[in-house]
Formats: structure tokens, C-alpha cells, sequence
């Protein structure tokens, strides 16, 4: 059936779900290395998205499935429970669409593709905001109070943020429940780290760390783009990225990568 198959699938389907498994096996992408983080993105959504509707046969033709999930099966590679106290698993989670409960629904599906019963980590980027506002407190509370929930449950160990000023890490330190662990700075916006962000996350135990994401990691423009590129004829307009989610398992004795890879979920506006 190869595209026309995935096509059929993917114009009754009401969401889908993309796993890249474990990149490392990708010996494709080891050979081209993406000169941006955004290229790698796309990359590895086309790349997923081609293999995935190649290998859709008759029998799949037939289903109507809500949620359609499209991997690449080889590259699935759940962690050995003998092995899970080595390992740290840890993930960064970029909201597309502005819906805090898109994270349970993230995390949710991490845990089962990595066949763990949490993660260790889970760093927010700021949801997208609309242009000419500013990101408030306000406006990140309920996200925080999902991840929060999410820690009470026992599905995260620790929580933490990306690209908070010293003032909104503040002011989300003294509100916050489950306070955050860690704040990632963006250096190629500061080529320092600023010091009054450092004197605060010394004096309450908060990690600094360095990224370099940009600031739109997965755009709905770029996500369409290669959808129609990956599928041919399909209605790549209806359909919406919610969320994209990074994870690595590092092996903590060594600090080696064991496994990285991307999770995202997109969901079909059909008018």
C-alpha cells in the first residue's frame, strides 16, 4: 500500500503520535550530521514518516484508528529494568500548541516507549506566547501544575525550567509547590551567565545549565512542510504539531548517551 495506505490512515485518524526510537541506531542520520537542532528535527520527522508509511499494508488499511502511531519499529528500544538504576533518564519538552495538558499526554508516552515507570527529569521550555506579551508567572502556572502533579505521582523525579530571568524564576520559586530543580540558559542570547540568576540559583540549590535550542524547535509551518514532503497528497494543512519531547538515557557511572530520540503528537484540525 506504501503512501496511499498511510495517506487513508492519517485522513480518518483524529491525532498521531511519532516515535523516532533510539537514534543512535539511525546509521543514516550518524553519517549527515543536520547543521541545526531544527534540521535535526525535521530530519528525523521525515525520515520516521517515510519508513513508517513504506511499511503500511492492506490490514492496517482497513482500521480506523483515533490515535495512529507511526515509528520506526528497529529503532525502538525500551531500557532493561536490571539496568534502569544506572541509567538517568531525562527529557526536555517543547509545547507547540498552548495546552498544559499536552505534558501528561508527553510524558505519558515517553514512559512507555522507554518501558520505564517515570523519568528523572523533565525540563519545560516556555510555552509559545503571543507576540507582544511578555511570559509571566501567571501565564506558566498551569504548566508548572501539571508537571507538579506528574512529580506527586511519582511519574517524574525532578522539574525544571528553561530560559527564566532571574526575576520570573523568583517569583515561580516562591509560588511553586515542587520547586524547580534546574533553569537552562540560552547562550547564544547571553554569553554569560547573568549574575544576579547566578547569586539566586546558588543560594536555592538550582542548576544552571546551557542550551542552544531555538527558540521554535518545531513550527506548525516547518511541521506541515514535511509532512506533504513525507507523504504525498495528504492534507498536511489540517494537521496541527501539539508537542515535540527530546529525551536521552545517560548511563550515569560514564556519562555516555545510551539512547536519544524525539516523541511528538500532532492533531488533525479538519474544517
Amino acid at each position: 500500500m506504501g503512501t496511499e495506505g498511510a495517506r487513508s490512515l492519517l485522513e480518518r485518524a483524529g491525532r498521531f503520535t511519532l516515535q523516532t526510537g533510539n537514534l543512535l541506531n539511525w546509521g543514516c542520520l550518524r553519517k549527515k550530521c543536520p547543521a541545526t537542532l531544527g534540521e535535526e528535527v525535521r530530519d528525523c520527522i521525515q525520515k520516521t514518516l517515510t519508513e513508517w508509511s513504506s511499511k503500511v499494508g492492506q490490514d492496517l488499511n482497513q482500521e480506523t484508528l483515533e490515535v495512529l502511531e507511526c515509528t520506526v519499529a528497529q529503532a525502538i528500544e525500551k531500557i532493561n529494568p536490571e539496568e534502569r538504576d544506572e541509567l538517568k533518564v531525562s527529557a526536555k519538552l517543547f509545547i507547540v500548541g498552548s495546552n498544559s495538558s499536552s505534558i501528561r499526554d508527553a510524558v505519558d508516552l515517553a514512559c512507555s516507549a522507554l518501558g520505564v515507570a517515570q523519568l528523572d527529569s523533565v525540563i519545560i521550555a516556555p510555552p509559545p506566547i503571543e507576540d507582544g506579551t511578555s511570559l509571566s508567572l501567571e501565564y506558566l502556572q498551569p504548566y508548572w501544575q501539571e508537571l507538579e502533579n506528574l512529580v506527586q505521582n511519582k511519574k517524574i523525579v525532578a522539574i525544571g525550567t528553561s530560559d527564566l530571568d532571574k526575576t520570573l524564576l523568583e517569583q515561580l520559586y516562591l509560588w511553586a509547590q515542587v520547586k524547580p530543580s534546574s533553569n537552562q540558559v540560552n547562550l547564544a542570547s547571553c554569553c554569560v551567565m547573568p549574575p544576579d540568576l547566578t547569586a539566586f540559583a546558588k543560594e536555592f540549590d538550582i542548576q544552571l545549565l546551557t542550551h542552544n535550542d531555538p527558540k521554535e524547535l518545531l513550527c506548525e509551518a516547518s511541521f506541515q512542510e514535511v509532512l506533504q514532503e513525507s507523504i504525498q497528497n495528504v492534507k498536511a494543512n489540517e494537521w496541527i504539531p501539539l508537542w515535540l519531547l527530546r529525551y536521552s538515557v545517560i548511563v550515569k557511572s560514564r556519562g555516555i548517551i545510551k539512547s536519544k530520540g524525539y516523541i511528538m503528537q500532532a492533531k488533525r484540525n479538519a474544517s
